[in-house]
């Protein structure tokens, strides 16, 4: 089955982008953990902590399609050198801010800052659309180990933030995550020869990516997504406390993740022939059926079981719809299309982790779940009246004259 991503790593100069990618990933996935713990042990309110997090959230979802066009525009290179070492700058004075009890308001506002960062995830998936785009096999298992990497990296990151902001101090967590994701975007930002080429302006089209036919109706499903993935963690360590097994909701969390890294690599190394449209359809009605089981376990052991069959159907369901984002727009507006769709993505969380504490409070641990399967039946909803729309926006759309190196 992993003979299937070999391939991948013979391309010329892909090394060095992907161990970069691979190490910024894993610091990405610290921040907002690390921040949480940071805040509530400086400050003594998970209230405040999650509030300076959500902050943070909405920077990064703001920063993607902004600094996506720009990238498109200048060069991954150009624009993302500033922005790293602008999160970096930032980021250390937030660690001096909590550690020297500096008033509350001032970690918001350079928390905010140190978040408006690149993504690494929709600039790595642009490079792998550069180098084997005219292979539609190798870029759906080029996409699929994208996925892989990023639910790896949610698998570990977490642990490391935690660990080392208990064992050592409170801004370890965040210290070591700013270390991770700058050495990882300075290294994959130095392999220049994978680096896209940009087109030329009088190639760029007008508008943006958004406005491409079936990327809103993408970036709304993988929203719903989103939402699967925030209220699960907010309902699952609500459940776990319910049933006083608190200290296992990281392992429920751990086994959804593990569920959708399992399948991701299975469908990476499967060549499938149903069109992207289709594919979409199906990965969010898996989504959707099975989340419900949630609703009727009785233990925690029956929810981690159910949490990792459940966590198979969201790597498809990413590899999917990236996928697509990346095939509705042209080549010009690649990475900002699917900067558009992992905002979707990061928005959803943010809602699901609202909405789920809220159906906590009100309908109780078990039936919250009913948040992640509404959530799952909007994405179904969605899919299913704009097939025929995506089906032809995804065959009608034409390549866009190749980019001037």
């Amino acid at each position: 089955m992993l003979s299937a991503y070999a391939p991948l790593f013979r391309v010329p100069g892909v090394v060095p982008f992907v161990t970069g990618t691979m190490v910024a990933r894993v610091g990405g996935a610290m921040f907002g953990v690390a921040v949480v713990v940071m805040v509530s042990e400086r400050q003594g309110s998970y209230g405040i902590a999650g509030a300076v997090s959500a902050v943070g959230l909405t920077a990064l979802a703001v920063a993607g399609p902004l600094l996506g066009r720009l990238v498109d525009r200048h060069g991954q290179r150009r624009v993302a050198l500033p922005f790293v070492g602008l999160s970096l700058l930032f980021s250390l004075a937030t660690a001096y801010a909590s550690a020297t009890l500096a008033p509350v308001w001032t970690l918001f506002v350079l928390y905010a800052v140190s978040a408006f960062l690149p993504e690494p995830g929709p600039m790595s998936r642009a490079r792998w659309a550069h180098l084997v785009g005219d292979d539609p096999d190798r870029l759906h298992t080029a996409m699929s180990f994208e996925q892989v990497a990023d639910e790896a990296s949610f698998v570990l990151g977490p642990v490391l933030a935690v660990l080392t902001a208990t064992l050592w101090f409170p801004e370890a967590g965040l210290l070591l995550a700013t270390a991770f994701f700058t050495v990882g975007m300075l290294v994959f930002l130095s392999a220049r020869a994978t680096e896209p080429p940009v087109f030329p302006h009088a190639e760029r089209p007008a508008g943006l990516a958004v406005r491409w036919p079936g990327v809103l109706v993408v970036a709304l499903v993988l929203t719903m997504t989103g939402m699967i993935f925030g209220a699960n963690e907010v309902v699952a360590v609500a459940y776990t406390e319910a049933q006083g097994n608190s200290s296992l909701s990281s392992l429920v969390l751990g086994m959804f993740a593990l569920g959708s890294t399992l399948a991701g690599v299975v469908v990476g190394s499967r060549r499938v022939r149903w069109p992207l449209t289709r594919r979409l359809l199906v990965a969010a009605t898996l989504m959707c059926v099975l989340e419900v089981p949630a609703l009727f376990v009785t233990s925690t052991w029956q929810l981690a079981v159910v949490m990792f069959v459940a966590g198979s159907a969201t790597a498809p369901m990413l590899i999917t719809g990236l996928s697509l984002a990346q095939r509705l727009v042209p080549p010009a507006l690649m990475t900002e299309g699917m900067a558009v769709a992992v905002t979707g993505i990061l928005i959803g969380i943010a809602a699901g982790s609202a909405v789920g504490g809220w159906a906590v409070e009100v309908l109780g641990p078990q039936r919250a779940y009913l948040v992640p399967v509404l959530a799952g039946l909007v994405a179904v909803v969605l899919a299913a009246v704009r097939y025929r729309a995506l089906d032809r926006a995804d065959t009608a759309r034409t390549r866009t004259p190749a980019p001037v190196g």
